[in-house]
């Protein structure tokens, strides 16, 4: 198996986990936070989905679909359009709300198919590439789509996570 299909297999687990948590949760399921400080459902899975978008169009060179596409005029979000989680107090998290699990399946698939085309075009010696030198060791392309990763997969298990527990209220 190439490194490369290892990344997409990645990103197939996190879509996986995205779409078991958010099926058939209401408006006040994804809204809902468990105290005041809690992160919901849709904040997390908004969060995800904007670093992924963030963080791979950034090495792919591409413009985040959260601007293409429109997504960031569908959401609404009282949050700067180049706003992505990052930092987030419990009031900015707690202003990220959602009609319906529908909008942020739709943009976290969008997101998932532009990190896919880009994943499946790479070459292994691509992953060798420096994307970020402010670090030390600089950042390769390899290490930062596994950063990615391991963010989404531990938000999207916090999102599981949380929807077991309001599920048992």
């Amino acid at each position: 198996m190439k490194a490369t299909e290892v990344l997409a297999d990645g990103f197939g687990r996190i879509r996986e986990v995205v779409h078991e948590t958010l099926d058939g949760l209401a408006a006040e399921q994804l809204n809902a936070r468990l105290d005041p400080e809690s992160n919901s459902i849709a904040w997390l899975v908004w969060h995800l989905t904007r670093i992924q978008d963030d963080h791979v169009a950034g090495v792919a060179g591409q413009e985040q679909v959260w601007r293409s596409a429109g997504w960031a005029d569908r959401f609404a979000l009282p949050l700067p359009v180049e706003d992505h989680g990052y930092g987030h107090t419990a009031k900015q998290a707690g202003t990220v709300r959602v009609d319906s699990a529908g909008l942020l399946l739709g943009y976290y698939d969008a997101v998932h198919e532009q990190s896919l085309r880009y994943v499946r075009g790479l070459a292994a010696g691509d992953l060798e590439r420096i994307v970020d030198e402010r670090w030390d060791p600089p950042v390769t392309l390899g290490v930062r789509l596994v950063s990615v990763l391991a963010d989404d997969l531990q938000h999207a298990g916090q999102a599981a996570y949380v929807r077991g527990l309001l599920e048992r209220r």
